[in-house]
């Protein structure tokens, strides 16, 4: 049976997820946040690659047999990694968004914006340049992105004054693509919109993702796959704590989130 294991570094990949689950019915999801040791953005590539081992095998393990990395810091350090590693494709996060930014910008100046561990590996950039060398590409890191929106703040007056303070640089480049380099970006997505301005389009990775996933899963041989099975969620800390914060990035109450040691 089809089965597709999507993991992240915590709470942030359910924007890929519910994405995914929007445009895909009737394949079954394994989700795993690793709450534990998140956030993946100030650790070392070395440890985000033996972290997402970890979690990858163990999804492989539980019966997944598609990959999507939800998490950018582990796309930029981890995917190469991870596909020579397992059997089984692997997604990320990063080549989707790439693509349409370059597809996307008329002026040829584009806007990254993630966590100070996505910026600094330079992944996009590189994944940009690869596409088309003549775009120019100016990356800013936004780190207290991620507790506003754990925070539910998305519509307050703090957040739009920090958005002002992190987007600044990328109005004086005159960027008209923004690249939402972070999976709890497009929650911010008013705010940020508002900041840069209608000439400005807003890049969501989570959903360019959900397309790539959704081709893969229509071209796959067809496989049986039982009626209503329900999607599983698993974290490596503090459930209740996914449960109430998951509800902000998807709009209703998470069923049945259970605890899972890696690390053993």
């Amino acid at each position: 049976m089809l089965k597709l294991g999507i993991f992240d570094s915590g709470i942030g990949g359910l924007t890929v997820y519910r994405a995914i689950r929007d445009g895909i019915h009737g394949v079954p999801i394994h989700y795993l946040g690793d709450t534990a040791r998140v956030p993946y953005g100030t650790k070392s590539a070395e440890t985000v690659v033996r972290y997402s081992r970890q979690i990858a095998s163990h999804l492989v393990d539980s019966g997944a047999d598609t990959i999507v990395v939800a998490c950018n810091t582990a796309t930029a350090y981890a995917l190469e990694p991870l596909r020579d590693f397992l059997t089984v494709p692997v997604f990320g996060v990063i080549e989707p968004g790439a693509r349409a930014a370059v597809r996307t910008t008329r002026n040829g100046i584009v806007g990254v914006i993630g966590t100070r561990g996505t910026v600094l590996s330079g992944a996009y950039q590189q994944a940009i340049s690869a596409l088309d060398k003549s775009v120019k590409i100016t990356a800013v890191s936004c780190p207290l992105f991620v507790p506003l929106v754990e925070e539910g703040w998305l519509d307050e007056e703090v957040t739009y004054r920090i958005a002002g303070r992190y987007l600044k640089p990328l109005l004086e480049k005159d960027v008209d693509t923004l690249v939402l380099g972070c999976t709890h970006y497009p929650l911010l997505k008013e705010v940020i919109s508002r900041v840069m301005g209608k000439g400005v389009t807003l890049i969501d990775s989570a959903r360019e993702t959900a397309l790539d996933v959704s081709s893969h899963t229509a071209q796959s041989p067809p496989t049986p796959v039982k009626k209503n099975q329900p999607d599983h969620f698993e974290v490596t800390d503090s459930p209740s704590r996914f449960t109430e914060v998951g509800k902000i990035f998807l709009g209703r109450e998470l069923q049945d989130v259970s605890l899972v040691a890696l690390e053993h």
